[in-house]
C-alpha cells in the first residue's frame, strides 16, 4: 500500500490509558501514513511513544500540541498532511477539544481522519472550513455504513485457513496480535491477510476491513462474510486472520459471536490479560475466567483454542512467564505475550492447524 501522508496522531490525556488504543495501534504499525508525532500534553518530556509502549523506539515523539508536531516535522525536512484523532472517547462522541483541534489542524492546512460514531462531517463549522481550504474530512465509520450485505453462506467457498484472535475483553490488544501474526506468517513465505473490523485496522492499512459496530446488525454478519471471501478471491491468500471485537462476555462491548457465525473460523487465538479483574470501562463487573471464556468460544464455534496470547498490562516481566508457564501447564496450549516474546509459536500454532 502506498503511505498517503506524513500524520500527527491526537490522543491528548489518553496514550497512557485503553482510551489511547488507535494512537498505539499506529505508533505499532501503520501502511497508510508516516506516523511523525502523538500529541498528549500529558506526558512530558518528549518521550519516545514506541519506548512509552513496548520499550522499542519509534523516533515518534509524545508532544504538548501541534505547533511542536509541525516543529519537529520541519526540523526533518517532512510536510504534515494528516491529522488522526487517535483517542477512543466514551460511546464515540466528539468533545469540545477534538472539535477545537480538529478546526486548528483545518486550519493549518491538514486532512483529518476520524474514527468516532460522532462524525465530524455533520459539523458545519468544520466541513466548510475544510472545503474553504481544499482539505479532505474522512469520518472511517460513515464510510462503513454504506455496506450492505447480507450472508449468504459464499463462506464455504472459501479455501484460506481463517483465524480469528477472540479476547476475554475489550482493548487488549487482538488487533495488534493480529497482525503480528499476519507478519510473522509472511516472513515465513506464507500468503496471509488480515480482516479488519474496527477503525484502527484501516487507519493502519487493511486492505480489507470494516468497522463492525458501525453497521446496522442485519449486516454484521454478512459484510465480514463478504471481507473473508473478497480477500480469499482477490489474493488466494492461505490465511485469513480475523480480528475480534470486544468479548463475548462484556457487559458492554459483547463482540465475536458474529466472527464464529460468519467467519467460521478454524481455530481460535484468545487474547487475555491476567492482570485485570473487572470489564474495561465496568468497575464491578468481574472478568470471566479465561478458562469459561476459552469453553464458550469452543462450545459456540466447535472448533479449537489453538493458542492463548497474552497482555502484560500491570505485570512485571517476571510475572509474565511465570503466568505463561502456569497457563500453559493447565491448558496445555502455547501461551506467549507476543509484544515480550514475539509472535513465532502462535505463527507456529497457526502452521500446525493448516497441517
Amino acid at each position: 500500500m502506498k503511505v498517503e501522508g506524513n500524520a500527527v496522531v491526537y490522543c491528548e490525556n489518553s496514550f497512557a490509558t485503553t482510551y489511547g488504543k488507535t494512537a498505539h495501534g499506529l505508533v505499532r504499525f501503520t501502511e497508510r501514513y508516516k506516523i511523525i508525532a502523538v500529541i498528549d500534553s500529558s506526558l512530558p518530556g518528549e518521550q519516545d511513544a514506541g519506548e512509552f509502549l513496548d520499550r522499542k523506539k519509534k523516533e515518534i515523539p509524545i508532544v504538548r500540541n501541534l505547533n511542536r508536531a509541525f516543529e519537529i516535522a520541519a526540523s526533518r525536512g517532512i510536510e504534515l498532511t494528516h491529522f488522526i484523532i487517535g483517542v477512543a472517547t466514551d460511546g464515540g462522541f466528539l468533545t469540545r477539544e477534538i472539535i477545537l483541534s480538529v478546526k486548528e489542524a483545518l486550519e493549518k492546512g491538514l486532512h483529518v481522519d476520524s474514527g468516532l460514531h460522532d462524525f465530524l462531517h455533520d459539523r458545519e463549522e468544520l466541513r466548510s472550513l475544510a472545503e474553504k481550504n481544499g482539505l479532505q474530512i474522512r469520518d472511517i465509520r460513515k464510510a462503513s455504513r454504506e455496506s450492505n450485505h447480507m450472508f449468504d453462506g459464499k463462506i464455504s467457498q472459501v479455501t484460506s485457513t481463517r483465524v480469528a484472535v477472540l479476547g476475554t475483553d475489550s482493548a487488549l490488544g487482538k488487533r495488534t496480535t493480529a497482525w503480528m501474526i499476519v507478519h510473522g506468517l509472511r516472513e515465513r513465505s506464507r500468503t496471509a491477510e488480515l480482516i479488519g473490523t474496527g477503525q484502527t485496522a484501516w487507519l493502519q492499512g487493511a486492505r480489507y476491513s470494516t468497522v463492525m459496530d458501525s453497521l446496522i446488525n442485519d449486516y454484521v454478519s454478512g459484510e465480514l462474510e463478504h471481507l473473508v471471501w473478497s480477500a480469499w478471491k482477490e489474493q488466494a491468500m492461505e490465511f485469513a486472520v480475523i480480528e475480534g471485537q470486544g468479548s463475548l462476555m462484556n457487559p458492554g462491548y459483547p463482540g465475536g459471536f458474529e466472527i464464529l457465525a460468519a467467519c467460521r473460523p478454524d481455530g481460535i487465538i484468545m487474547q487475555h490479560a491476567p492482570g485485570r479483574s473487572e470489564y474495561d470501562g465496568f468497575p464491578g463487573y468481574p472478568l470471566d475466567s479465561l478458562k469459561d471464556q476459552i469453553f464458550l468460544v469452543e462450545f459456540l464455534s466447535k472448533k479449537p483454542v489453538i493458542a492463548v496470547s497474552i497482555n502484560h498490562e500491570g505485570l512485571a516481566d517476571a510475572e509474565v512467564d511465570w503466568i505463561c508457564d502456569n497457563l500453559q501447564t493447565e491448558f496445555k496450549l502455547p501461551v506467549v505475550d507476543p509484544l515480550l516474546h514475539g509472535p513465532e509459536r502462535l505463527v507456529d500454532a497457526v502452521l500446525k492447524l493448516k497441517k
